[in-house]
């Protein structure tokens, strides 16, 4: 069974990969055996986190790109390309920024802003990268990472709640119309885990509050999110698309 995780011989991009949850995923992958594409905006973090695998025994590639940008996300496939003469295997749409405010007085540059990072790049991104696979005729996988605020909101949170609704509705979708290429695309859907952008609020009064509203009593951590990643990635998944699996703590299910 343990064979059916196995990434050896996949190639795997991983946007938002200089940071957080992004950059733990393109090591999980690497872990399994994949090669991995590290994509965002930050080069030298990337770069980094590519020599990081490589002294592992990994191969890695670090690519510039912005999900909002679409002639970027062309110049990413096309540096890949060359690289390993394949677009990738496994899609993790990993990128993602919030702007928290209350939406009557959130600035629309900062909605649009959230809007097209979380949903529209999701879009481009699958687009350019799973449209290239279409043309090999290989199977593969999409994830896209969505939250539990898809299915349950939070004051402050409108444009990320939505654009995360967005992503995972999204992802279904996708899933019907690329099922006949071979494609399977699903959802992770995390509930609070710590990372650099949220560690701040986590450790505030308010952060703490919450915690509480969480049945397991504590926030995620990084590797729990390991399995179900694998899951989706690999031929472990191979009957599922279209799925959203939560791993929250039990949190969706608890009352506000």
């Amino acid at each position: 069974m343990a064979d059916r995780f196995d990434l050896t011989g996949k190639l795997a991009l991983v946007t938002g990969a200089s940071s957080g949850l992004g950059k733990h995923f393109a090591r999980v992958l690497s872990d399994a055996g994949a090669k991995v594409v590290l994509a965002a905006r930050r080069m030298e973090r990337l770069e980094a986190l590519a020599a990081e695998i490589e002294s592992k025994g990994g191969e890695a590639l670090a690519v510039s790109m912005d999900v909002t940008d679409a002639s970027s996300i062309e110049a990413a496939l096309a540096v890949t390309l060359e690289r390993f003469n394949s677009p990738a295997d496994i899609i993790v749409n990993n990128s993602g920024l919030s702007r928290d405010d209350f939406f009557i007085n959130m600035p629309e540059a900062d909605f649009d802003l959230v809007m097209d990072t979380n949903t529209k790049g999701v879009w481009l991104v699958a687009k350019t990268f799973a449209g290239a696979l279409v043309k090999t005729g290989k199977p593969g996988s999409v994830i896209n990472i969505a939250s539990i605020v898809a299915k349950r909101v939070s004051h402050t949170l409108t444009a990320y709640a939505a654009s995360k609704a967005a992503c995972e509705h999204m992802t279904r979708s996708m899933a019907i119309e690329m099922a006949r290429y071979g494609i399977r695309v699903n959802a992770l859907a995390p509930g609070y885990f710590e990372t650099e952008i949220n560690d701040e609020f986590l450790n505030s009064e308010y952060g703490q509050k919450m915690l509480k509203r969480i049945p397991m009593r504590r926030f995620g951590e990084h590797d729990e999110l390991a399995g179900p990643l694998l899951l989706l990635a690999s031929e472990a998944g191979s009957f599922m698309t279209g799925s959203t699996i939560v791993v929250d703590g039990g949190q969706i299910w608890n009352a506000l």
